[in-house]
């Protein structure tokens, strides 16, 4: 049985615009009321969608394993062997996942049975189990169960900026300030792709010199403007951006789309082309965001106020842009080392 989903254009605002569906055209019931109430937490559209991705490549899987009714979900079929068979198989196909989307899809498929049944998933005698203590912020816990077979391992995220004469090459190749202001705002901003398409012309103020931002989980935050990208995106919203009735600050410049917002497909056929042109292949929109935190701690800003700048909901996320490099460690040594000995002067006089 083939299963796909359906994006609708128009729905209540209570129910989520992504329906999961079989060959029929029949809804899968218990995959949709879950993917509603999401729609009733106020999940963002992009989050959305993965959900419902993840849940269709459940779906398909499981509609392969033997004495199966997808229609129906029943407690009894859907266990921690289950999602341990699931996991297992992720790990064969190719290409494979990567590790932090099995992880994923485990959590997800689990708050799907909670969901469903109002319990937690029932245990498997196959699974081995491991006990640790969980610490509560005030101090207080107690013994926890923990699946480590459903923990795929994640490898250390490194943190890779782009290096100057890279940033120099890509800025270069662009002829138009709206694309200059685009990049601007990734690199002397720190913003993500999906702030930069939903910005909106009433988030610009170049008279105080500051932007807002809508982030992850509709969460605001105000950023300055540096001169840079006030002079650009001045260039852009006086000389290129066309009459047109639309909200958002950025819109496509060439017909047939003219006046259009730009899209996230339209974001990635521009840093496409111009990796190509300018022959700088790690150049993506997310790089320019790691480059611009690794140059923000370079230059001294303290982890409250780079966390404040990112939009980060956690200060473990922003934790994972300090990464030390050797040339790092020799300058930090050699200026140790000139403070001691300017310190052992002064005491022996």
């Amino acid at each position: 049985m083939k299963f796909r989903l359906l994006h609708l254009a128009e729905s209540p605002g209570s129910a989520s615009p992504s329906r999961l569906v079989d060959a029929d055209g029949r809804e899968i019931e218990w995959v949709n009321r879950f993917l509603d109430m999401q729609q009733v937490r106020g999940l963002q559209p992009p989050s959305l969608r993965g959900y419902a991705h993840s849940l269709l490549h459940f779906v398909r899987w499981w509609s392969r394993q033997p004495g199966v009714d997808v229609m129906r979900l029943e407690a009894q079929q859907f266990t921690e062997s289950t999602l341990l068979d699931y996991v297992r198989d992720q790990l064969n196909e190719h290409p494979k996942p990567s590790p932090q989307y099995i992880n994923q899809r485990a959590t997800m498929l689990r708050r799907l049975f909670r969901f469903c049944f109002e319990q937690d998933m029932p245990h498997a005698s196959c699974v081995v189990r491991q006990q640790y203590w969980r610490r509560s912020p005030l101090g207080y816990g107690r013994r926890r169960a923990a699946l480590a077979d459903l923990h795929v391992k994640v490898p250390q995220r490194v943190i890779v900026p782009l290096q100057v004469n890279e940033v120099a090459r890509f800025w270069a190749s662009f002829r138009t300030a709206r694309d200059l202001a685009i990049v601007a705002l990734m690199l002397l901003n720190g913003l993500r792709s999906r702030e930069v398409l939903a910005m909106k012309l009433e988030d610009i103020c170049l008279a105080e010199c500051r932007l807002r931002v809508r982030g992850k989980g509709r969460r605001e935050r105000w950023m300055p403007l540096p001169p840079e990208t006030i002079r650009v995106l001045e260039c852009y919203l006086r000389t290129e951006r066309p009459a047109t009735t639309v909200a958002e600050a950025f819109v496509s410049l060439k017909a047939p789309a003219r006046g259009r917002a730009m899209t996230s497909a339209g974001l990635r056929s521009l840093f496409r082309h111009h990796r190509s042109s300018s022959d700088t292949p790690n150049a993506n929109a997310h790089r320019f965001r790691h480059t611009f935190a690794s140059d923000m701690i370079r230059a001294g800003v303290s982890l409250p106020a780079l966390m404040r700048l990112m939009g980060h909901a956690y200060i473990q996320t922003t934790l994972l842009y300090i990464q030390i490099t050797p040339q790092d460690v020799f300058e930090e040594y050699t200026r140790a080392v000139a403070k001691l000995a300017a310190d052992r002067g002064s005491a022996e006089r």
